[in-house]
């Protein structure tokens, strides 16, 4: 016997011949809407109610629709507060994803910003071990050090302060613990001075590195954000401070920054709909001065 289905459950029924219309299915994308409003209500989380009305969907089938994600671990309820927030499950898979299908998008954007600029461009990921370089583009003509694969330390390069200054405040203090090394004279080491430098990043929408972490490179970074403004990686140009003078500091920022939305664009369209890298939404590593 087939099983019942509450009426705003229902899917709708497929053509003869063909899959269902819009070859979607109506309850997996409720639970994929509730799935961002929890997320998108870090770190409080938010209850039931709350989540329904930005859903548009009844608190009975909200309900439903979060037990069945919290028996699979994808949200986690607070019994005391019957708030939701995003479960292990999810935590498990982001981590173990890998970065081919972001470098397979991004690498023609990483063409086009080398073109443009003149200088190498790279692409950047957070891993275990700090900011490891995943792919980069280098100019023809130009002679330049290779950084792919290269990890760097998180508070002296552009690349590390553009993921820092996008970071939940708590994140960044984590990721901070340890003394700050000097690789140069211009190497931030005083955790007061770099809290305003992120303040400044998030504002601007971009990173400088003035040889901070080798005395003869430059660099602009911009972070790739999702929908949640979480940066999922980073993009940034370098060379040589004679290329790279800060007198082009703004025009490389600027470059860097639409490569990061256009790169954003491609991996999680969803994400165009929220404010871009610069603008002022209310967490992050700025807030940590």
């Amino acid at each position: 016997m087939a099983a019942a289905h509450a009426p705003d459950e229902q899917e709708q029924a497929p053509p003869a011949g063909g899959p269902p219309a819009g070859g979607r299915v109506q309850s997996l994308e409720r639970a994929i809407a509730l799935l961002n409003a929890v997320a998108a209500s870090a770190p409080k989380g938010r209850p039931v109610a709350e989540l329904a009305v930005e859903c548009g969907l009844n608190r009975a089938t909200a309900w439903r629709l979060l037990a069945t994600l919290e028996h699979h671990a994808m949200v986690e309820r607070d019994a005391l507060t019957n708030r939701y927030t995003i479960g292990s499950a999810v935590t498990t898979m982001a981590a173990t994803a890998g970065v081919e299908g972001l470098i397979r998008r991004a690498h023609p954007v990483l063409e086009r910003l080398c073109h443009q600029s003149g200088e190498t461009a790279n692409l950047a990921v957070a891993q275990r071990l700090g900011l490891t370089y995943v792919d980069e583009v280098t100019p023809p003509v130009v002679l330049t050090a290779r950084w792919l694969g290269r990890q760097v330390p998180i508070h002296a390069s552009s690349a590390g302060k553009a993921l820092l200054a996008w970071l939940p405040a708590e994140e960044v203090e984590a990721m901070l613990s340890g003394p700050l090394a000097e690789f140069t004279e211009t190497t931030r080491t005083d955790r007061e001075s770099l809290h305003g430098e992120l303040a400044e990043i998030r504002t601007q929408g971009y990173s400088v590195s003035l040889g901070e972490l080798e005395e003869q490179l430059n660099g602009v970074a911009a972070p790739v954000l999702d929908a949640w403004q979480r940066p999922v990686a980073v993009v940034s140009v370098w060379g040589p401070k004679d290329r790279v003078p800060e007198a082009r500091f703004a025009e490389l920022g600027a470059q860097a920054r639409r490569a990061a939305e256009d790169i954003r664009d491609l991996i999680a369209p969803a994400a165009a709909a929220v404010p871009a890298a610069g603008a002022d939404v209310g967490r992050g590593g700025g807030r940590t001065a």
